[in-house]
């Protein structure tokens, strides 16, 4: 995060964002309608909080390959990719969402961890031919979703990388940071609406897509959040944690499991991040732990959407029964599967997952 708030916040209506997404739009003044053309059109989210770093020099992507959980010694230039960084002891510590120009890997990360990440990269270069620079003072990144996004996105100028597609169908432009004014009102001039991270949010979440820091905490391991597939490589050569991924994926389950949640919408808030989830009620076989009113996991993000209502994401215990109501923060809710309780052990990680675009 560069610590500075967006200049798109001068747009008419904006009201800034609160934690983790201080600096940017919440939204402009209509969340609904900005969801809406999110969803179905075109919009464009100010996400110029997040960090940027890039890596040049010609071992960047074997070097990557190595310390990440994805296959990436052979990314092809303008191919886009997810990756994590875990603990010796293979908890997430970073998400990576990237692209490779042929020259640099662009990589942009969740608002506040870039100089984290950074430290990391550089004692790990040992004598190797990379050179790893944080350039989120002088680079942004705005995303552009709905069915005619590409088409508002083509060729904008000021564009240095292209992440397509995200993590759910969106398009991330890596912009010159005193360009980000144009490039947004180009984008708007090409039909896009302006969208706040409210709206970006709940498409999020209605995506089935985890947040670091948000749906996860520091024990998480990429099978309980069904980064499996989409960040991790089952494939590849030794990173630090595979130990971890390759035993779950082997040997074991996740302790813990992602549910959606369908929240009760006559309830006139959301839960909040970190509130704890409880069983609402006695079920037919629950495990010791899992009576009435055990708290069996904690809420990550929760949002209005325009057309579900009131939704959210969760982190459970993995023998929580699938078809159990829970309370979110003292919020009802029903859950849906994201990932099965018997992930792991060989068991493929299915996300049902909405396509933005």
């Amino acid at each position: 995060m560069t610590g500075k708030q967006s200049p798109l916040l001068g747009l008419p209506g904006a009201v800034e964002a609160g934690w983790p997404d201080q600096g940017v739009a919440a939204h402009y003044g209509d969340p609904m309608r900005e969801q809406r053309a999110l969803d179905t059109s075109a919009g464009i989210v100010d996400r110029s909080n997040r960090g940027v770093l890039t890596i040049t020099g010609p071992d960047r992507l074997t070097w990557l390959h190595s310390l990440t959980t994805q296959h990436l010694e052979k990314l092809a230039a303008g191919q886009s990719a997810q990756a994590l960084i875990l603990s010796p002891t293979g908890h997430v510590e970073h998400h990576l969402t990237l692209t490779d120009d042929g020259t640099s890997v662009w990589v942009h990360v969740e608002p506040g961890t870039a100089a984290d990440l950074l430290a990391f990269l550089e004692s790990m270069r040992f004598m190797l031919r990379v050179e790893v620079a944080d350039v989120s003072q002088d680079y942004a990144v705005l995303t552009a979703g709905g069915p005619a996004a590409g088409d508002i996105a083509a060729e904008l100028e000021g564009v240095r990388a292209r992440v397509e597609p995200g993590p759910f169908g969106s398009i991330d432009l890596i912009v010159a940071r005193d360009l980000l004014p144009d490039a947004a009102a180009e984008l708007v001039r090409r039909g896009g609406t302006p969208a706040g991270m409210w709206a970006f949010e709940a498409l999020r979440i209605a995506a089935r897509v985890p947040r670091l820091g948000l749906d996860t905490d520091h024990r998480t391991i990429p099978h309980e959040v069904g980064w499996i597939g989409p960040a991790v490589h089952l494939n590849k050569g030794c990173y630090r944690g595979q130990e971890t991924v390759a035993r779950v994926h082997n040997l074991g389950h996740p302790p813990r499991r992602l549910v959606f949640l369908d929240l009760d919408g006559s309830v006139d808030r959301l839960p909040e991040h970190g509130d704890p989830v409880e069983l609402a009620g006695n079920e037919p076989g629950n495990e010791p732990g899992n009576e009435q009113g055990q708290t069996v996991g904690f809420t990550g993000s929760a949002a209005r959407h325009y057309e579900l209502g009131p939704i959210g994401l969760a982190l459970i215990k993995r023998t929580v029964p699938a078809d159990a109501t829970l309370l979110a923060g003292g919020v009802a809710a029903a859950q849906e599967v994201i990932v099965p309780p018997d992930a792991g052990a060989n068991v493929q990680v299915t996300l049902r997952r909405r396509q933005i675009i």
